[in-house]
């Protein structure tokens, strides 16, 4: 391994670091007026199209199954999410929002779609779908490395 390919590994973390606190802080802002926080709309919104057990939120969301549990487990308690029965696994229970859930995530909509415009007017839709594929890439081939 060379200096520059140590430097091009620490610069994609840090990077990537700073894009995950980025996005979270406009969450936060976009999820907030509707009652919801950022990790709330994250895990709605991971069962949006159909109903997963928590490690399969986590797995899909990368982040850790506990933290996905904690959370599901207060949307239940809040009427936002419901538990259901599994057929593929006795005790792994299925997460899916509750009519209040989906209710509350639509709210985010029209914040949501302002935010993608200015977002894309300042960039540039070319450059952003760019970094979109830059980093797909990027985590499939992060994926793959962790497989070997």
């Amino acid at each position: 391994m060379t200096q520059e390919e140590q430097d091009l590994l620490s610069g994609a973390a840090l990077t990537s670091f700073r894009l995950s606190g980025q996005f979270l802080a406009v969450a936060e802002k976009l999820a907030r007026p509707v009652g919801l926080t950022a990790a709330w709309w994250q895990v709605l919104g991971a069962v949006l199209r159909e109903p997963l057990p928590v490690a399969g939120i986590a797995r899909a969301m990368g982040i850790t199954r506990q933290s996905v549990q904690r959370i599901a487990d207060r949307l239940v308690n809040d009427g936002l999410a419901e538990y259901l029965p599994n057929p593929a696994h006795r005790r792994a229970q299925l997460v899916r929002p509750t009519q209040a859930g989906y209710d509350a995530v639509r709210k985010i909509d029209p914040a949501h779609a302002a935010f993608a415009h200015r977002l894309t007017q300042a960039m540039g839709a070319e450059e952003l779908e760019a970094a979109l594929k830059a980093m797909t890439t990027l985590s499939r081939v992060l994926d793959d490395l962790d497989a070997e």
